[in-house]
């Protein structure tokens, strides 16, 4: 049974963390709206150049064009064995044009790493990423360089909060999801294969949980 898994969670859940952890582990590619839209483009293949066209001009690449970039990359050979999808489907009907292109094969594993609102506040607002490498402080060990001064662990670069990581935006990043992304976790919690995991503890306490479900529902689908 191939693994063919969404992770969902508000912004700050460690969803992105948890993806490409257990990518790695299963030897599947975790897929992100981002790198598919870029490797289209960069491939220029008919649907890549409407996407470029479309960025080209200031504008949003619509829902048909993402699905068929989508569909194109599901269609590679690296995913044959399942893959984890990040940062698709990101509404409801993303959601049902995926369920037509995944016609014929293995069903959708949907885990969604539940955090309260307040922890995800708190992780968001004191999080710090390297200004010169991106690596986020807790994905790379954090190297003290003096008070108010810390440095990332990967390549020695400063660490500094992100312009959208203040309370006040946090909250509205958090009113947005509820509003546009929320209503995802609706639509797939009465199937089989959807799965809830505590995402307030540790990423080591995640990942096991995250596993130990996935394991089980494709378990179950054997």
């Amino acid at each position: 049974m191939a693994l063919n898994l969404i992770m969902l969670g508000p912004p700050g859940a460690g969803k992105g963390t948890q993806a490409e952890r257990f990518a790695r582990s299963r030897a599947i590619p975790k897929i992100s709206t981002g790198d598919m839209l870029r490797e289209a483009v960069k491939a220029g293949t008919e649907i890549g150049l409407r996407a470029k066209a479309i960025m080209d001009r200031g504008e949003l690449v619509g829902d048909d064009v993402i699905t068929g970039i989508v569909k194109e990359r599901l269609d590679q050979p690296d995913a044959r064995r399942g893959f984890i999808l990040d940062g698709f489907p990101r509404t409801v009907a993303q959601a049902m044009a995926l369920d037509t292109l995944m016609n014929g094969r293995d069903p959708l594993i949907v885990v969604d790493i539940a955090v309260p609102e307040a922890e995800l506040v708190r992780r968001l607002s004191s999080r710090r990423v390297c200004r010169d490498c991106g690596t986020n402080a807790d994905a790379g060990a954090t190297a003290a360089a003096g008070a108010g001064d810390e440095r990332c662990g990967k390549c020695g670069g400063r660490l500094e909060q992100r312009s959208d990581d203040t309370e006040a935006v946090v909250l509205e990043r958090l009113k947005v999801y509820r509003r546009d992304t929320q209503p995802l976790v609706d639509y797939y919690r009465p199937r089989p294969t959807f799965r809830s995991v505590n995402g307030a503890q540790s990423a080591d306490g995640v990942a096991a949980d995250l596993a130990a479900e996935i394991e089980a529902v494709s378990g179950a689908g054997r």
